[in-house]
């Protein structure tokens, strides 16, 4: 049975504590701003059903001091990866989205889609829904960034070979195993991908329609209509990234439904005014939280991971996070600039979200079937 700690043993500090078993497991890890406070609230007599069962279950506490509640925030959430406690919020992503990488720790980095861990040092762009819109956004890439898609095996057996496969044929590889670019116009390639894959497209059409007039006024007509080719396909891929925003905005739209045992999230990322991505996970509430509490929850499994879009600016929710300052001084500090967290109440960010509700509905609806 678990003890009550001794009188003013608690620090009245920021910090994180962890509930134990009888053999010594971590059962539930939670932070607080004042640990003295918090944890004298689990041995009061109107505890809710679940935080019952979880003190019930416990056989002893611990607590770590830190120096404020953000170090306990980011305390918390290391401590849960590492016991993965029974008692705590558990997650599933409802399906393994696929990236757009592109393998910058590579001499002649590659472009390929890519599921689960991401690697050190590579650029990532996504989440996408599906691998074949990937696919064909980098089909529509690649006669104007024409860098290699193939696997470093086939890559070695063209270079040892000495001819290169029929992607450079067709214009959609500068062929780098024989040499047929060098370095740094390949880096350049490169450079000018990574820009138009994070929304800067304007630099890249403008040049493309310049060479094509210069082509046409030296008549050079193949060439011209090459250029043409390659502009059209440019727009295209333009066109599938929905425009939501102004090109000054970066933000995430979080939608989310709930019953008593489970949660649904979806995400859209949008970056430069663009929706560059999508994300969705389920919720397991194996523990007693409320609306706001969820919605902290739901950042933390957001931010907490790699993000391969970087930080937004603006974070819009359904509802405000529990402690809702502590959550924006968290993303801030990460981001290294200011981050605000907001519920949007009308306009054409209001209508983004409750479309990104209903994606997480109808993703909450095939979840419920398979119960």
């Amino acid at each position: 049975m678990l003890k009550r700690p001794a009188a003013g043993s608690i620090p009245d500090a920021p910090g994180s504590y962890q509930f134990l078993d009888s053999e010594g497991r971590v059962i539930y890890v939670g932070k607080a701003k004042s640990l003295r406070s918090r944890l004298n609230n689990y041995f009061g007599s109107h505890l809710p059903l679940r935080t019952r069962q979880m003190v019930d279950a416990a056989a002893s506490v611990e607590w770590i001091q830190v120096a404020n509640e953000v170090e306990a925030l980011m305390l918390e959430f290391s401590l849960i990866q590492r016991h993965r406690p029974r008692f705590n919020v558990r997650y599933t992503d409802d399906k393994s989205y696929p990236f757009l990488c592109v393998t910058m720790v590579d001499e002649w980095p590659r472009a390929m889609v890519m599921r689960g861990r991401r690697r050190k040092g590579n650029r990532y762009f996504g989440p996408y829904g599906h691998a074949y819109a990937i696919r064909d956004t980098l089909d529509l890439l690649l006669r104007t960034f024409p860098i290699r898609t193939c696997t470093d095996g086939k890559f070695r057996r063209y270079a040892s070979l000495g001819k290169p496969c029929l992607l450079y044929h067709i214009e959609k590889c500068s062929g780098p195993c024989v040499g047929d670019v060098t370095g740094d116009d390949y880096a350049e390639m490169v450079t000018e991908l990574l820009r138009f894959l994070e929304g800067d497209t304007d630099p890249v059409i403008d040049r493309l329609t310049a060479e094509m007039a210069a082509a046409a006024d030296e008549q050079e007509y193949e060439r011209a209509a090459r250029l043409r080719d390659r502009l059209d396909a440019v727009r295209k891929a333009v066109e599938t990234q929905q425009m939501v925003g102004s090109r000054s905005e970066d933000f995430d739209v979080i939608g989310l439904v709930e019953d008593a045992l489970e949660g649904a999230v979806q995400v859209f990322f949008v970056r430069r005014g663009r929706v560059m991505g999508r994300r969705g996970f389920m919720i397991d509430k194996a523990e007693e939280l409320d609306r706001a509490e969820l919605v902290s929850r739901t950042l933390e499994r957001l931010y907490f991971d790699d993000n391969p879009l970087g930080w937004p600016k603006t974070v819009l929710v359904p509802d405000m996070p529990a402690e809702a300052a502590l959550y924006t001084e968290w993303l801030t500090e990460m981001r290294g600039s200011r981050v605000q967290i907001r519920v949007p109440q009308r306009g054409p960010k209001r209508a983004l979200q409750q479309t990104v509700t209903r994606n997480a509905e109808e993703s909450f609806t095939r979840h419920r079937l398979k119960r």
